[in-house]
């Protein structure tokens, strides 16, 4: 059986650009386990009512809901033992259970005020709006003035990937020798960005391009075959 997967998408249905969905969308092509999305749109909380959730990642398996991309990634895991590992061992998976917590707090949190004055013009109408209210309400200001300082403030964002540029000079990925979830973790946000922002938030020169390129062309350019701008 098919497992589906709502998936949060604007205007153009091919690009989506949940930064938890995209966790949860590679570490299903991590697993080799074939996806149907479902197209899910911030005022559309109904479609997901009678699956216990307000918003995505919802993933259903058959008779199973399971909501979150921490926890979907942990019932991948236990439910399919047989395909590659997420997280190489129990080590693994506590270490990304720190990382997930890092890349909400430092990576999506530092990203989110640089780039979300340019998330509206993705969206339909009520979506827009709806947007534009809530995270408006989050920063008591408009948007836009929210984003006036991204100039300034990548300079101290890209300041604090420190340790993940350290890691990725001694070894390709955040999983040691190969991706897994904790690289899944982190790209994500970046994934996210690259959808709705042409902002660049690193410089070419940087390792983390390097291996976010890498995340891009993986699973025959899952990513980088969707929607997104340049940078």
């Amino acid at each position: 059986m098919t497992l589906k997967l709502f998936d949060l998408v604007g205007t153009d249905p091919a690009r989506p650009f949940s930064p938890f969905c995209w966790r949860t969308r590679m570490a299903l092509a991590h697993k080799g386990l074939e996806v149907e999305l479902i197209p899910w749109r911030f005022t559309d909380k109904g479609a997901l009512m009678p699956y216990g959730s307000e918003k995505v990642p919802v993933l259903l398996d058959g008779d199973k809901t399971v909501a979150d991309s921490w926890t979907i990634a942990l019932y991948l895991e236990d439910t399919y033992p047989d395909r590659p590992s997420l997280f190489d061992g129990a080590g693994g998976r506590a270490m990304a259970r720190m990382l997930n917590a890092w890349g909400d707090v430092v990576v999506i949190g530092g990203i989110f005020p640089m780039i979300v004055a340019d998330i509206p013009p993705h969206l339909g109408p009520d979506d827009a709006a709806y947007f534009r209210k809530t995270r408006g309400a989050r920063f008591d200001k408009l948007l836009e003035e929210v984003t006036a300082g991204r100039d300034k403030a990548v300079i101290g964002f890209r300041k604090a990937l420190d340790p993940m540029r350290l890691t990725l000079k001694t070894q390709p990925f955040l999983g040691g020798d190969r991706a897994n979830y904790a690289d899944y973790i982190v790209f994500g946000g970046f994934q996210w960005a690259r959808a709705v922002s042409s902002f660049a938030l690193l410089e070419t020169s940087d390792p983390i391009y390097a291996w976010r390129d890498k995340l891009l062309d993986a699973f025959g350019g899952l990513a980088r075959n969707s929607g997104g701008y340049p940078v």
